[in-house]
């Protein structure tokens, strides 16, 4: 018979009994709620060939795994927060047993209360800003040849000023950027910056300038979209993305704790 772990997805408060009863998690497993001390953990019983310590370092590495898993585990979260203040676990958190995470639910009480306490009533939102480089780059640096300069020196003079141009350039889009943050975080009650993502990886062209997660109070969410919308007028060449609203995965601090075992 196959060894079991138990994959948990995320802590909530004050979930329905009902509110996982159609989900499926990773693998397909049936999704179950865990309660202890006030606090339900969301979970999943997993074989360990696959979840296990072994295998994980195997699977990891497998793109078509990981992304069908995530897609899973992310799906499960988005379900419980849509019923209840959800915070979010890491990928692939998984412990022996049902008495494991109900005990780890009791040492960490305290820390996941206050984190629940700190995301309830918000949600994330997510704002991608991009800077066209054309745009960006000042028309009035050309560079031009003083007279009599030598071919060579021409060339590193012409280089200088298309160095200098590009270094101004990038320096108003992220003044852009810190602007955009600044009104951003006015409405916010806190956010976290993540780092510029490759372009292959975005999709989009340009510099990204911006790459923020911001948690918003639920009744402030539509000042921050109309914020968003407002910013994007902010200078030709600027371009922001807006997706959400998220379960706070950006937030979710605590979930350091899960380190499982």
């Amino acid at each position: 018979m196959s060894e079991t772990g138990i994959y948990v997805y995320a802590v909530s408060r004050g979930l329905p009994h009902d509110a996982v009863t159609r989900a499926l998690g990773v693998d397909g497993a049936a999704v179950r709620v865990l309660e202890e001390c006030g606090l339900a953990a969301v979970v999943s019983t997993v074989n360990l060939a696959d979840f296990g310590e072994e295998a994980l370092q195997r699977n990891l590495e497998d793109l078509g795994w990981l992304e069908s898993t995530a897609r899973a585990h992310h799906g499960v979260i988005d379900s419980v927060a849509a019923s209840a203040v959800t915070l979010p676990l890491r990928l692939v958190t998984v412990y022996r047993t049902d008495q494991r995470v109900r005990d780890v639910l009791r040492e960490r009480n305290e820390e996941f209360t206050q984190a629940l306490d700190r995301i309830t009533g918000r949600t994330e939102w997510g704002v991608k800003g991009y800077a066209d480089p054309q745009e960006f780059s000042s028309s009035g640096a050309t560079g031009d040849d003083p007279a009599g300069a030598r071919p060579g020196t021409s060339y590193l003079l012409r280089r200088r000023a298309e160095r200098h141009t590009e270094e101004e350039a990038r320096q108003e889009a992220a003044a852009c950027a810190q602007r955009i943050d600044t009104e951003l975080c006015d409405i916010a009650a806190t956010r976290h910056l993540h780092p510029p993502q490759d372009p292959q990886l975005s999709g989009h062209q340009g510099w990204m300038i911006l790459n923020g997660a911001y948690l918003v109070d639920d009744k402030r969410a539509e000042d921050f979209r109309t914020a968003v919308a407002g910013l994007t007028a902010l200078r030709p060449g600027i371009r922001l993305q807006l997706t959400g609203p998220w379960a706070p995965y950006s937030f979710a601090t605590e979930e350091e704790s899960w380190t499982g075992c």
